[in-house]
């Protein structure tokens, strides 16, 4: 296993406590020049001097010569193409531009008394920085935390920030790993706005792409074997993690790994497709990555988290190492959105056939997976294994009713609000908030947002842009879509309109959506029943297709949901009185039965 990331071992020349400024891995070139300038001087080209196991440097008296803010690229062997930095902290021309040295260690933090949180059993709140706010950068994220607060969220939780080709982008089509992109305003922005979420008790998870790399500006593999000279996931060549000269780019990613956590603060990684990373040796890297991310843990002395997500159903991603597992604290759930969405929207097309029941949602809430060894049509086989319900928490999976890909791989991008009403949406916001998971909301949600979120890029290459656009509508030709409501990832209006609108949180009715999520999360913190980490301490039941109804048992408190157009009826379980502590549409709790008008839910406390 590769030593601490903290310590520069033979195999791992961490950035977190880089000894030799401006070293670089690049085993494949023979000649390797460093190209540096500072403000207004002209570029020097120093020859760079080789190690056995691949690592070029340059003179101790280069260091101390260029010992201050430096922009600096490399030229491989003949070739006089400047390229950045693999491990560059800062792109301030873009992917395709030089590097520029930022030390982490200039910023003065004011979180020191942050103790940190433990991200299971979270209230996370998934967000873009882009789209969050008019401007999209992160200075003006901090102006927007107070919102969060009031809310009541724990953690928020970046989709990537790394450097990509363009302007605007998911984030997901990142090249430039360990840096923050221009746009949103670099590593000194990203400092500050994670300053400003410890300083309101918030937490940070960021989203981190360690399966595969963007289209443009990906210039790895000129330096090393970062890709893997066999096979290909959905967006490419896999990452080389298991072959020949991988220890290095495993130590690139665990370094990547220690860079957010020890000179960024953040307080939780969340791991991008991870089914997508092949690893065929004896200790994953997953594995790996949990124990180092422990040992890290231990030595900054706060909670560090790690979120997966994954499509296998595999519970071996969060069980604990020493039954086995990897590790991690929690993993998306997408079975549980599949199951609440479905029911409640009625669409039922392609991958969501399977879970078009009550009983799909009931099995997903008392069990975990819906797809735990039996056969998923979409896939046309067997699919995924049980969870260990009596060793592994509730809190090892994260629920939601939407997220960045449930929104936005939709052809049009649009949101909940175009497919469910009110009621709906309250409903759908209770089943998640008050369950046992960890849980999470996309921003927005929260006051049902009719802005959408659409899949935008911004690539200056005409080829690779024409690539992006016309390979979206081939995503969507086997689906009942409209092309020409399929916007252009292209176009500057697709991007502009993602964008939140803060004026409709202000107004009915997403106003009174709004205070129904703040009750939602009230709840949920102040009832300890609700979030009782044991898969025994809640139990869901259904009247079946016929009735839609769903029932939520949590010790004495019992969610009750109509997941119906017309009212139903639902047993209330034995008591001689009940508490309604909150209720949405028409509901009556007299009598032995609760009468619940069309897609109505109440939460009660039984006492007996």
């Amino acid at each position: 296993m590769i030593t601490n990331p903290m310590i520069t071992s033979p195999i791992s020349r961490t950035t977190v406590a880089h000894d030799r400024r401006f070293d670089v891995w690049a085993p494949i070139p023979q000649r390797v020049r460093l190209v540096a300038s500072t403000a207004g001087a002209p570029d020097e080209v120093i020859e760079m001097t080789r190690a056995t196991d691949g690592w070029w440097s340059v003179p101790d008296e280069v260091i101390t010569r260029y010992d201050g803010e430096v922009d600096y690229g490399y030229l491989l062997d003949d070739d006089e193409t400047v390229l950045p930095d693999p491990r560059s902290r800062w792109q301030p021309e873009g992917v395709h531009g030089r590097s520029r040295t930022y030390d982490p260690q200039s910023f003065v933090w004011s979180d020191q008394a942050w103790t940190g949180r433990t991200v299971r059993g979270a209230v996370i709140c998934e967000l873009h920085i882009g789209t969050w706010t008019p401007q999209g950068t992160l200075d003006a994220a901090i102006e927007r935390l107070d919102h969060l607060v009031e809310l009541g969220v724990d953690f928020v939780e970046l989709l990537p920030v790394n450097g990509f080709n363009g302007e605007h982008n998911w984030g997901y089509d990142g090249v430039a790993w360990f840096a923050v992109h221009h746009t949103y305003g670099g590593p000194a922005a990203y400092q500050r706005f994670v300053d400003a979420c410890h300083a309101r008790g918030l937490g940070v998870i960021q989203d981190v792409v360690h399966n595969h790399l963007g289209p443009s500006g990906n210039y790895l593999p000129r330096f090393g074997p970062y890709l893997a000279s066999v096979g290909a996931s959905t967006w490419g060549a896999k990452i080389n993690i298991d072959g020949p000269e991988s220890d290095e780019v495993r130590a690139f990613i665990l370094d990547n790994a220690a860079m957010w956590f020890t000179d960024m603060h953040v307080d939780g990684l969340r791991l991008d497709a991870v089914h997508a990373l092949s690893d065929h040796t004896a200790v994953h890297l997953l594995e790996e990555l949990a124990s180092e991310t422990a040992a890290r843990s231990a030595h900054l002395q706060r909670p560090l988290g790690l979120i997966a997500e994954s499509d296998l159903n595999d519970p071996k991603l969060i069980m604990d190492q020493s039954a086995g597992g990897f590790g991690l604290d929690a993993q998306w759930s997408d079975d549980f959105h599949h199951a609440l969405i479905t029911n409640l929207s009625g669409d039922a097309r392609g991958w969501f056939a399977d879970f078009a029941t009550m009983d799909a949602l009931v099995k997903v809430i008392n069990s975990g997976f819906f797809h735990d060894g039996v056969e998923s049509s979409f896939r046309g086989r067997r699919h995924g294994r049980p969870i260990p319900t009596r060793t592994v928490p509730t809190t090892a999976l994260t629920v939601y009713a939407a997220t960045h890909d449930q929104i936005g791989n939709r052809a049009d991008g649009s949101r909940l609000r175009s497919r469910l009403n009110d009621r709906q949406l309250a409903l759908a916001a209770t089943v998640v908030l008050l369950s046992p998971h960890t849980v999470m909301i996309f921003a927005g949600e929260e006051w049902g947002a009719s802005t959408p979120w659409a899949f935008f890029t911004s690539h200056p290459e005409a080829d690779l842009a024409k690539a992006t656009g016309e390979g979206r509508i081939a995503e969507f030709a086997g689906m009942d879509w409209d092309f020409d409501s399929i916007p252009d990832p292209q176009d500057p209006a697709t991007y502009a309109d993602s964008h939140l609108d803060w004026a409709e949180p202000t107004r009915a009715p997403y106003a009174e959506l709004l205070a129904h999520h703040r009750r939602l999360i009230e709840l949920r913190h102040a009832e300890s029943e609700l979030t009782d980490p044991r898969f025994g301490a809640h139990r869901a039941s259904t009247g079946g297709d016929s009735d839609r109804w769903l029932r939520v048992d949590s010790g004495a408190i019992s969610v009750l949901a109509n997941f119906d157009g017309e009212a139903r009826t639902v047993p209330l379980p034995a008591a001689e009185q009940a508490q309604v502590l909150l209720d949405v549409g028409e509901v009556d709790t007299t009598g032995d039965q609760v009468r619940l008008g069309p897609y109505s839910h109440v939460v009660l406390r039984r006492e007996t």
